[in-house]
């Protein structure tokens, strides 16, 4: 899009914003792993990649590595739909498989960056960045998780915005 997605402005809020909004009730105290000085508005605790320049896997690494809990909630920054309900049913479903990388799909497209990952993958994680395999889905897939997919009212909820078009439409329509 051209610019930083967390920051984009959708009906007069940035998309961290309304991801925030879905999150507090859930989290009061989220952590965001980003270096740039303009998500300080926000008041968060920020962390910066421990592991410099290897996409949304260094994120998850620097997340898990920083986090004090047995589970992790991974948000990626372009998701201004998502919900505090949809996040509530992915946190029990996560509960009830706490081994597990716990993730949306809509059925036919899996979301890994909206998911809750165990603590317990950290090594694997490491592991797969050193050998350079980057790949999130990959790395998903070779770790023990489940796929939850979401009923069709939930779904619009999982999309997220990548380009001007796809907001342009979003802002039609919501």
């Amino acid at each position: 899009m051209g610019e930083e997605k967390g920051l984009v402005r959708f009906h007069g809020k940035s998309f961290m914003h309304w991801i925030l909004e879905s999150v507090y009730p859930l989290n009061s105290n989220p952590v965001l792993v980003t270096g740039n000085p303009a998500y300080q508005k926000f008041g968060l605790e920020m962390i910066s990649d421990l592991i410099e320049d290897k996409g949304p896997l260094g994120g998850i690494y620097t997340a898990l590595n920083h986090s004090t809990s047995g589970l992790t909630l991974i948000l990626s920054c372009d998701i201004p739909k998502i919900t505090m309900e949809v996040l509530s049913f992915l946190d029990k479903k996560s509960q009830a498989s706490p081994d597990k990388i716990t993730f949306l799909s809509d059925g036919k497209n899996d979301y890994p960056l909206i998911g809750i990952y165990p603590k317990l993958i950290l090594k694997h994680v490491e592991t797969s960045i050193l050998c350079g395999q980057l790949k999130l889905r990959q790395v998903v897939q070779n770790q023990p998780h489940q796929r939850i997919i979401l009923n069709p009212n939930q779904r619009e909820s999982l999309e997220n915005i990548n380009t001007k078009d796809q907001l342009h439409s979003l802002s039609q329509t919501y």
